[in-house]
């Protein structure tokens, strides 16, 4: 990886090899989400649904993989770190440019809570029966778009502590981590070290969210530094991945949980808040980005992909928001048609083969989806001005980040309306206004 010195931010996100990167996490998300969602029909009627990772152990070691936000958050850092660098040697206020990442997300935002609060509201007489299964499935992908741009506000402070202390200063952020669980578990003697993560996640302390910070601002540190040469070449992606596979060995074996996706709010979690194991993804995703740079880039260029890429990056905000929602519709025409999208519990003849018709009735929902949203956008202003007013910024994004956060821990049902109304008054405050 080359820096190009007096890059564009608008050159640096056509890169086509983190285009493919985007490109890559999104669809592994987009099918992982699909693969752990289990519904359970009865009798013709759909009575709930699972979560993979409730019913099936193994299925932890896969979120190794799957868990793909640090990976996100990672090729952000390097397409927006240049242009940030430039806006803050200008003397352009940072906060300017956030809210136009904000209102660029609050805005096709908005079209998605406005369906959930009609569907809310079609359940409310119907019975909502195909609604309340799946309720929090509807919201709970949301949490990413609060974490990005959490860290994002954040990139001029991990730009000047590149610029003064280059990687120590992710050796520094590792240690802050490493500190919080050390304090969380408390071992009285030096053996205990060896059951860290069962200490840690044996109980909750509020402090503990210090690393809801710290652990993301890891993977945006890093891609800063990649994008700064500071580590490149495949020596260094080997590195990494087996520095992953040693930590996340070592980090299950001291009693951390195995899976990096979800867990219960502040129990047995590496996520609520994140631990120190939750590291060890970063290093393998990181390592493979490395790894297999050269040749993705030598098949991006062979085939003249890059055009592609750049074209499925600019649809990623409405296929993630999306993908979760086809789950809804594709529910409905199973139960009602009969199809077989209770395909049982993993190790049972068929589970895996069900899995795969479960995807492709979510794929045929969300291709035609797709299309009509992106009929809707099209008609939208696409460029709009985002707010300079410290005050409206300011205003508009704690009304962003509260409708977004009410609906992620409410679930569609109440979460959508507050969601709504928060996620609307943001896209009307981070935009400028001039006088008339």
């Amino acid at each position: 990886m080359v820096k190009r010195q007096g890059a564009t931010a608008a050159e640096l996100q056509r890169d086509p090899y983190l285009d493919a990167l985007r490109a890559g996490a999104l669809l592994v998300v987009v099918l992982g989400h699909w693969v752990a969602t289990l519904p359970r029909v009865e009798n013709g009627t759909l009575v709930d649904t699972e979560h993979i990772l409730d019913v099936w152990a193994p299925a932890g070691f896969f979120t190794w993989l799957v868990q793909v936000v640090p990976l996100f958050i990672f090729v952000s850092a390097a397409v927006s770190s240049e242009g940030v660098r430039q806006r803050l040697r200008s003397g352009q206020a940072h906060a300017h440019w956030w809210a136009g990442r904000a209102l660029g997300l609050a805005r096709p935002t908005v079209t998605y809570m406005a369906v959930l609060v009609t569907i809310v509201g079609i359940a409310a007489f119907t019975g909502g029966e195909i609604l309340g299964p799946l309720n929090n499935s509807l919201t709970v992908h949301l949490w990413f778009l609060l974490t990005l741009l959490g860290v994002q506000a954040l990139l001029p402070l991990s730009i000047r502590a590149d610029e003064r202390w280059g990687l120590k200063a992710v050796v520094g952020l590792i240690l802050m981590v490493a500190a919080v669980d050390l304090i969380r578990a408390l071992p009285a003697a030096p053996r205990e070290l060896a059951g860290l993560g069962g200490l840690v996640t044996d109980k909750h302390d509020l402090f503990a969210w210090i690393n809801g910070v710290a652990v993301w601002l890891v993977p945006q540190q890093l891609g800063i530094a990649w994008w700064n040469g500071r580590f490149k070449g495949r020596a260094a992606g080997f590195t990494l991945l087996l520095l992953g596979v040693v930590w996340l060995g070592l980090s299950v074996a001291s009693g951390y949980p195995v899976s990096m996706v979800n867990g219960n709010l502040g129990g047995d979690t590496n996520l609520l808040p994140p631990t120190l194991a939750f590291l060890g993804v970063m290093w393998l995703q990181i390592g493979a980005a490395l790894v297999f740079e050269d040749p993705i880039r030598g098949f991006l260029k062979r085939r003249r992909l890059g055009r592609w890429m750049a074209v499925f990056g600019a649809l990623g905000l409405q296929l993630y928001l999306w993908h979760k929602f086809a789950e809804l519709p594709a529910t409905w025409l199973g139960v009602r048609l009969g199809l077989p999208i209770d395909t049982g519990m993993p190790g049972e003849e068929g589970f895996w083969v069900g899995r795969l018709g479960w995807i492709a009735l979510c794929t045929l929902i969300v291709a035609p989806l797709m299309l009509a949203v992106l009929a809707i956008e099209r008609r939208r202003v696409r460029d709009i001005p985002q707010a300079t007013s410290p005050t409206a910024i300011i205003a508009g994004g704690a009304a962003l980040l509260i409708g977004l956060a009410a609906s992620l821990g409410l679930g569609a049902y109440p979460g959508a309306l507050i969601g709504l109304l928060g996620v609307a008054a943001a896209s009307y405050m981070l935009r400028a206004h001039p006088k008339a």
